[in-house]
């Protein structure tokens, strides 16, 4: 006489109570954004922007004189802020073509750099870029994602 173990055909059978849904019991269901997303970060756990706000303006402009690939500022700024850039790049490439004139380095030296915080994790500056022959002003939105300072806004003014 051999003996054997029954057979569990339900789904919830050998789990514990605690595991198995009551019928009255809401399911949520998964986000992956809320846990695989970027993640707000507050502005204790960051870093100062203003190293960012000028390394940052410094490359910006550079992008746009054509001495610097777009692709070595993708870390530090958003997707929107990329193909923004991106556009502003053609048409100075462009620009620089008809004219036949040659890409080079800006020289330029960052002035002040104001910066607001309207709310944490969250920061906006204004940065003073001076050249040669001409001033220009260049405002950056810092948001706090995954515990550094991403640019969700660039303007070039």
């Amino acid at each position: 006489m051999s003996f054997t173990e029954p057979r569990m055909t339900s789904p919830t059978a050998g789990k514990p109570a605690s595991a198995v849904p009551s019928a009255g019991q809401a399911h949520t269901p998964f986000d992956p954004e809320q846990f695989f997303g970027r993640q707000k970060t507050p502005t204790d756990e960051l870093p100062p922007p203003e190293p960012l706000l000028e390394n940052l303006t410094r490359c910006v402009m550079e992008v746009l004189a054509g001495a610097r690939e777009l692709d070595q500022l993708a870390r530090w700024i958003s997707e929107d802020v990329y193909k923004h850039l991106l556009k502003r790049q053609v048409v100075s490439a462009r620009a620089r073509q008809v004219k036949g004139l040659q890409a080079v380095r800006p020289v330029l030296t960052i002035g002040t750099i104001s910066v607001f915080e309207p709310c944490d994790g969250v920061v906006e500056a204004v940065v003073m870029v001076h050249q040669r022959t001409r001033s220009r002003a260049v405002a950056i939105r810092l948001e706090g994602m995954d515990r550094r300072w991403r640019a969700t806004a660039i303007a070039v003014l």
